[in-house]
């Protein structure tokens, strides 16, 4: 089985959602906490990443967040996170996210959620990493996406392998056994990007 030390959350930062978004990703924070596992997100402060920081907390768990300075600048971070990266941008907040991290988990969020997981998931076709990526599908949020990319495999713009880049619970119990049974992903099948 694969060693877990730390795992990045992308989330909303919505305050808006849903009680069982807040809910699953609160418990996902506890639960990540309670294994030992370090929880990496993008220090907002308000949503379902404060939901999952806190989760993460109240657990005693470790909660790195990683923010680019003009939103420190708004308010827009987390002080109780228990450690902070500043950057100077949102393309290099992202790179050190996934630096940081052994998996990704995406959480029902708006487009900068979707952004960030189909970015981890080009990286991951193209090579540049092969961490596991979960897909947590409270109340069914990202069926229309599941759909969208089927319907992709169908039109030939992605083959059937790439489907495998990731996996798709539904419930926060799920999320770490997913991540620890992920198949091994061979960086050489960038080979295979192109149709």
């Amino acid at each position: 089985m694969k060693k877990l030390s730390s795992v990045a959350i992308y989330c909303s930062a919505s305050n808006k959602v849903r009680p069982s978004f807040v809910d699953a990703a609160k418990r996902l924070g506890e639960l990540l906490a309670q294994a030992g596992i370090r929880m990496i997100y993008g220090d907002g402060g308000i949503g379902l990443m404060a939901a999952a920081a806190d989760g993460a907390l109240s657990a005693g768990g470790e909660v790195l967040g990683v923010i680019p300075q003009f939103m420190v600048d708004a308010g827009w971070n987390n002080p109780r996170s228990t450690q902070t990266i500043v950057t100077q941008t949102m393309h290099e907040r992202k790179a050190t996210i996934v630096q940081e991290t052994d998996a990704m988990v995406a959480l029902p969020g708006g487009i900068g959620t979707f952004e960030e997981l189909l970015e981890c998931l080009t990286w991951k076709q193209l090579g540049l990493h092969t961490c596991p990526v979960v897909i947590l599908n409270t109340d069914g949020y990202y069926d229309r996406l599941l759909d969208c990319l089927d319907y992709m495999v169908a039109e030939q713009m992605m083959r059937p392998i790439h489907r495998e880049m990731f996996t798709v619970v539904s419930t926060p119990e799920e999320v770490i056994p997913a991540l620890l049974s992920a198949p091994e992903w061979d960086p050489s099948t960038r080979r295979l990007a192109a149709i």
